[in-house]
């Protein structure tokens, strides 16, 4: 006969094993959902509620209903179309050099050359470098009178450019910024995935007569395509949250409206000047939920596009 306690011990066992097993995995990545929930999921939601009011800044807790209205408004708004138009102008002027020179600077650094760690790590300092320090040097160099760039310009006969108050030129400034921050946090990127491409790859491509360039199109690019659509992921959500840069290059008021006409103004500081300028807080969360509509409406093309061509293939 077993005593009652052992028997009652020994059937706690399984139990307290089956929370172990099944529920550790649980635990350890709990924390990771409750600051998800509380910091970006609840967020997201409360901007959803209150895109649907009416709000003002100094009076947060008073909300009007209004529905779609906000929706219906911006939709009619021109600002919204040309911060749009802006935003989509400087994110492709700024992300197609930027991701090309990225590749081409990994390529180079894939190779065994001397100093390779020092090129590396000067290739990261851009990033390190805070977007305030970087957007103002660069709105320094673009100065109208006393810029270095127009200086340069004028050593080979061309006439001194206003950056600032020019559409095109504005918007070239302002992605030459984001150009140089970001080209070597993705080259390093790219190095990575480079460095794990099987060197067998290569060594038949070069038994095969291919040379350095046609390497690099067959065997370099097809092997690290998941880290290039994974960059311009990263780059199109880093384009449409666009705001340190064209906010300090328009150095001041204007920097909030995106210049005297809009012209290099972004959704990201249409947001701005809604929600802190204007005081409507409504409006200002009717615009970041256009901006997180606008991505899933393009990743979903990107998905759509991506599926397509699996199946031609």
């Amino acid at each position: 006969m077993r005593p009652d306690g052992a028997g009652k011990a020994r059937s706690k066992v399984p139990l307290l094993h089956l929370l172990d097993v099944k529920g550790a995995p649980y635990a350890f990545i709990a924390p990771f959902f409750v600051i998800f929930a509380a910091f970006s999921f609840y967020p997201l939601i409360y901007t959803a509620w209150i895109s649907l009011h009416q709000v003002e800044l100094s009076t947060f807790d008073v909300m009007t209903w209004r529905g779609l209205d906000n929706y219906t408004a911006l939709i009619a708004d021109e600002r919204f179309w040309n911060a749009l138009r802006n935003t989509i102008t400087i994110g492709v002027i700024s992300t197609v050099p930027q991701l090309l020179m990225a590749l081409g600077l990994a390529h180079l650094l894939n190779y065994r050359m001397r100093a390779s760690t020092f090129f590396r790590v000067a290739a990261i300092t851009p990033y390190a470098t805070s977007v305030g320090a970087a957007a103002l040097v660069f709105t320094m160099l673009f100065q109208r009178d006393f810029g270095m760039i127009n200086w340069g310009l004028g050593l080979v006969g061309v006439d001194p450019i206003d950056w600032e108050n020019s559409t095109g030129a504005s918007q070239t400034a302002i992605s030459s910024i984001v150009i140089w921050r970001w080209t070597g946090y993705n080259a390093l990127l790219y190095l990575a995935a480079m460095q794990a491409v099987p060197l067998e790859r290569y060594e038949a491509a070069a038994i095969d007569g291919a040379n350095r360039w046609q390497q690099f199109r067959t065997v370099t690019v097809p092997g690290i395509r998941a880290t290039i659509v994974f960059t311009i992921v990263l780059s199109t959500i880093g384009a449409t949250q666009l705001f340190g840069e064209p906010l300090i290059f328009g150095q001041g008021p204007n920097g909030v409206t995106g210049g005297i006409n809009n012209q290099y103004q972004t959704l990201g500081l249409l947001l701005y000047e809604e929600g802190w300028k204007n005081y409507q807080m409504g409006r200002a969360a009717t615009v970041a939920w256009a901006m997180f509509l606008l991505l899933v409406l393009v990743f979903v093309l990107q998905r759509v596009i991506s599926r397509l061509r699996n199946r031609t293939h």
